[in-house]
């Protein structure tokens, strides 16, 4: 069996090299590559995405897998080879469903239509993108049915991102935050004028922004030896290995919080992978367990830490020194009601936390109006701000600050939305686990030591990899499922005071 495992490992080991090779080109494209590469860049990641899957879904590694799979049987389940086996086969009865050919059109087309989202952006012309959006619309519904479903088309998309979860279990989800955060809204909504953020909307100098936003990520623990920040139009996270963790952000030099909360936010991802163990490298296993997981970690360092009261009390004066023009005279007391105000907003990575949710929520039905082809491609554009003003009661100027603003569409990401809802969830979940591990969090924060912080989700999360699915997760570090009662809790808590209610 040891030999069958080492001729696995090995397999995985290169299909895993030329995966990070493709993610190394994708961090170019989004960075530092001209446009004019464009083209040849597409043909590159379809050529190696064609390599890596037809390497993966080849007959032996079947073989080995079937032939591994009593030997798995007889190991705990979460112990590393029953594991790998476990997920490595999740994905390869997965991955044999799809032509390596569709694979392939899926990342030419991805990287044409990232460049085409660019521009139009840019421009704020969403009809210079819809042929590019409806061509990777088209791709993934072939896929998906590749998949095959039994439900809804959406059901195969949202499994890439969190294994496990159907659609109708996201809707029962949304429900329940929805029934909550609409009330939160309104109730809100009458005392806007209890908080004041003007102080964030001023002229900051981009390099001292630039300087704070990595004064702040060294704190969290985010090691630069093993990572590095670059600009990008739409922040991200991505890793070659786990000694190779890179973030973005993107700077506004008229909004402070755009920046900042954009490197905190990637941090949390990057800390994620950075305390992956090193034995799972080369694996499959060597990832975070979903991207609900993920966004559980990036929400939790950019918004329960981030944006708490203890972490202003220890960084404003840093923040002041930075900025002594424009934050002199801002209390901690202002700039935490400042970062927390809530207000409906055109752009979801600039919203607040309970509004946020709501632009998921319109995303999601939105993706599913396309995927199953009751919402055409041109009509985006009027079906997103019919959908803002439905469940925040404002309509963007232009297709910018609309249907333009996020990348996701342009990969073909479809079905990842809802994946940032279930990370605030399971957040607010572990964060009440760790406040009960470590009753002094909050006077830690105050004293600038987060590395307690880092340390127990090292133990409890990061270091599992992609060993468990999201639930599991929860039951495991929380003693109990997925569920919304933390986050509506804290919520409640948090707003309920800023805002006298």
């Amino acid at each position: 069996m040891q030999e069958n495992l080492n001729d696995l490992k090995k397999r995985l080991s290169e299909i895993n090299d030329i995966n990070h090779a493709v993610a190394v080109l994708g961090w170019d494209q989004q960075t530092y590559m001209p446009s004019g590469g464009a083209a040849a860049r597409a043909r590159q990641l379809a050529t190696l995405s064609h390599i890596a899957h037809e390497k993966f879904i080849d007959d032996a590694i079947g073989r080995l897998l079937g032939e591994l799979h009593e030997y798995a049987g007889g190991l705990p389940y979460d112990s590393d080879d029953a594991s790998l086996i476990r997920v490595t086969k999740r994905d390869y009865d997965k991955a044999r469903r799809v032509p390596s050919s569709l694979v392939s059109e899926i990342v030419h087309a991805s990287a044409h239509a990232f460049e085409a989202w660019r521009k139009a952006r840019n421009e704020s012309r969403f009809s210079d993108f819809a042929p590019y959006l409806q061509r990777n619309l088209d791709l993934k519904k072939h896929y998906a049915k590749c998949l095959g479903y039994t439900d809804c088309i959406y059901d195969p998309l949202l499994d890439e991102y969190e294994p496990g979860m159907k659609t109708s279990q996201v809707k029962t989800i949304f429900q329940t935050i929805k029934r909550e955060l609409v009330p939160l809204v309104q109730t809100i909504s009458a005392k806007l004028h209890l908080v004041d953020n003007a102080f964030l909307h001023q002229v900051f100098d981009e390099q001292a922004q630039w300087d704070i936003g990595i004064e702040a990520a060294r704190l969290t623990g985010y090691d630069f030896e093993r990572g590095r920040q670059d600009r990008s139009p739409h922040p991200f996270t991505t890793s070659f290995s786990v000694d190779d963790v890179r973030i973005t952000t993107r700077i506004l030099h008229d909004y402070f919080p755009a920046a900042f909360f954009a490197t905190l936010h990637e941090v949390g991802h990057a800390l994620y992978n950075q305390g992956i163990r090193p034995e799972l490298e080369q694996t499959p296993l060597a990832d975070g367990a979903s991207l609900g997981a993920h966004e559980s970690q990036s929400r939790l360092w950019e918004n329960l830490v981030g944006r708490s009261r203890p972490f202003w009390k220890f960084f404003m004066p840093r923040l002041q020194t930075a900025f002594p023009e424009q934050f002199r005279k801002v209390t901690v007391e202002k700039m935490y009601c400042g970062v927390n105000r809530v207000e409906p907003s055109f752009i979801r990575v600039e919203a607040d936390e309970i509004t946020y949710n709501l632009h998921i929520m319109m995303r999601f039905e939105l993706e599913n109006a396309l995927l199953e082809e009751r919402l055409p491609v041109n009509d985006l554009p009027e079906a997103w701000n019919k959908k803002m003003q439905e469940y925040l009661g404002i309509a963007p100027p232009n297709d910018a600050l609309g249907v333009l603003q996020d990348v996701h569409w342009s990969h073909g990401s479809f079905g990842y939305f809802p994946t940032y809802s279930l990370g605030n969830i399971f957040a607010a979940q572990l964060f009440d686990t760790i406040k009960r591990d470590i009753p002094d969090l909050d006077k830690r924060f105050e004293q600038g030591e987060f590395h307690g912080l880092l340390d127990w989700l090292r133990t409890h999360l990061h270091t599992h990899g992609r060993k468990f699915t999201l639930d599991e997760l929860a039951k495991k570090i929380t003693g109990a499922s997925l569920k919304t009662d933390s986050f509506i809790a804290y919520l409640k808590g948090k707003y309920g005071e800023m805002y006298h209610f």
